[in-house]
Order: C-alpha cells, then structure tokens, then sequence
C-alpha cells in the first residue's frame, strides 16, 4: 500500500467518525431544544405537585412551578448553546469575537461585515424552525380535527 493510499484510507476513517459526532451533536440539540417546550414544564409541574400534596393549589406551589419552569428552561437553553458551540467547532466554523444581532446594529453609514453571510443558517436555527413549524402543525391538526365543540358539547369537529 503506498503512503497516499493509507492517508486516504484514515481520513476517510476520520470522515465517518466526524460525522457521528455531528450527526451525534445534532441529535443532542433536537433533544434539549424539545425538552425547553415539553420537558421542563412538565417536571415543573412534577415537581410542584409533590410540594403541593393532594388539596387544591396553593399560591406557593404555583410559585414553585414557574420558578422551576424558568430555572428549567433557562439551562437548557444554555446546555443547547454549549452544544451548539461544540458543534460549531466541529464543523470549522469559528467563533466570531463580535456579534451583533441585525437589530442591535448601528444605522450609521458604516457597515460590519455579516457574519451570517458566510455560515449560513446554523444548525440550532433549523431546529428551532422545525419545532416550531411541527408545534403549529401538531395544533392545527389537533384544533381542526380533534377538539371538542364549546357550543353543541360534541366531542371532534
């Protein structure tokens, strides 16, 4: 085997394990980003309900729940930005030093160059798109075809 055959031969070796790690990583951030919207609330609301006990829901277990519900979500949201960051530096792409979001920047004549013009959509974009456009969907469907009528009391449309 000559020396360019067998260096081919590992980086293709190397190609297919960054690409489980990516897929890996993506996988991850479906994970977390689903967790934010049904994950969290519904330990929240597992969680105040063994502060609460049986009787109706007390100002504090209430109080409980959302505090839960944000300290939940908040760090899954940063969880999902770590992964975010460790797959960003898998694909090559680097960190840039500044960031300024389009609305934060200035209306001045000068222009920084956009940064989304080079990296395109991110990966953790496409997944919030996706879950979002699912939710929309999951409830018309459910609105349309699977909820009851207030008016007649009928069950399904």
């Amino acid at each position: 085997m000559r020396p360019t055959e067998a260096a081919t031969e590992h980086q293709e070796a190397g190609g297919a394990v960054e690409r489980l790690r990516r897929i890996g990583l993506l996988s991850l951030m479906a994970v977390i980003w689903l967790n934010i919207w049904t994950g969290s609330p519904l330990a929240a609301l597992w969680l105040g309900s063994r502060i609460q006990g049986s009787g109706p829901a007390s100002m504090g277990a209430i109080a409980f729940v959302a505090v839960t519900w944000a300290a939940l979500g908040l760090s899954l949201v940063w969880v999902l930005g770590v992964v975010g960051g460790a797959y960003d530096r898998l694909a090559g792409r680097g960190a840039a030093t500044r960031h300024h979001v389009p609305w934060l920047r200035s209306m001045r004549g000068e222009r920084t160059p956009d940064r989304n013009a080079k990296i395109g959509v991110t990966p953790i974009e496409v997944i919030a798109i996706a879950s979002v456009f699912a939710a929309v969907i999951a409830f018309e469907i459910w609105f349309f075809f699977y909820s009851g009528s207030p008016i007649d009391g009928r069950s399904g449309r």
